[in-house]
């Protein structure tokens, strides 16, 4: 007995179906990962200027009452790297290894970190390359240089938060730094990170491609033109053995 014919979808039908695939993978890329691109090596060799990686943003973000337990929601950690805005320059996107959590005694001497008067064991960071740097390497003993890189104001408020030789990280914000301790503009020169800036932590690189320092700062003809080297050279150019690799 022949088979009761299947009944053909109709157009409003197809039209419901795309609109609810748009509506969940736009959900998806606003609330919960999104594409970011390294843009500096201040997270070398973790993450490379070209890397292009997917971001967890529901995970790290302030817990929603409304929403309890329904979320993954787990607080910012020691270690973690997390996607922020940078809290001096708006509309900057950085990425950066959190070192101190709210309560946290950071200091640094000779280039190592101590945390809470404990030497932290760091092998992710870039060897040093021998050349010191007073305030970049005993902080917070000496005052920030004077920069256009350096808030005014974050002189008087590591002093209203340092302790005798440690600076203490206050409620709700957090001490980040780069894994290339010696070329990373990170919370040493302007400060604590808000609680409400984190984006969300990297998950993975998806795709990496060798990238200029300065791409970021090129005028839209020279992007244009990098584009055009991208298609040129996107297999040649393309590091496949980072694609798919976890950050941590």
């Amino acid at each position: 007995m022949p088979g009761k014919p299947k009944r053909k979808e109709t157009f409003p039908e197809s039209i419901l179906g795309l609109a609810a695939v748009l509506v969940v993978g736009l959900f998806i890329i606003t609330f919960v990962v999104q594409a970011f691109e390294i843009p500096t090596g201040s997270m070398e060799n973790t993450l490379l200027i070209g890397d292009h990686v997917f971001v967890d943003r529901l995970t790290p973000t302030i817990k929603a009452a409304y929403l309890g337990p329904l979320l993954p929601y787990r607080r910012v950690r020691r270690g973690d790297i997390i996607v922020f805005l940078h809290p001096a320059q708006r509309g900057m996107y950085v990425v950066k290894r959190v070192i101190g959590i709210p309560g946290d005694r950071i200091h640094l001497r000779n280039g190592v970190v101590y945390r809470n008067g404990e030497a932290l064991n760091e092998p992710y960071i870039m060897p040093r390359s021998g050349q010191h740097n007073d305030f970049r390497d005993e902080f917070p003993q000496f005052a920030p240089p004077i920069s256009p890189e350096v808030p005014p104001e974050w002189t008087m408020i590591k002093r209203e938060n340092t302790r005798g030789e440690d600076l203490v990280v206050p409620e709700d914000e957090y001490f980040g730094m780069g894994d290339n301790r010696e070329d990373s503009l990170d919370s040493r020169y302007w400060g604590f990170i808000p609680r409400q800036n984190i984006v969300g932590r990297p998950l993975f690189v998806y795709w990496s491609f060798i990238t200029p320092p300065d791409q970021p700062q090129r005028t839209w003809s020279e992007r244009a033109g990098f584009l055009l080297h991208i298609v040129i050279h996107f297999f040649d150019q393309t590091r496949w053995s980072r694609m798919f690799r976890r950050v941590s």
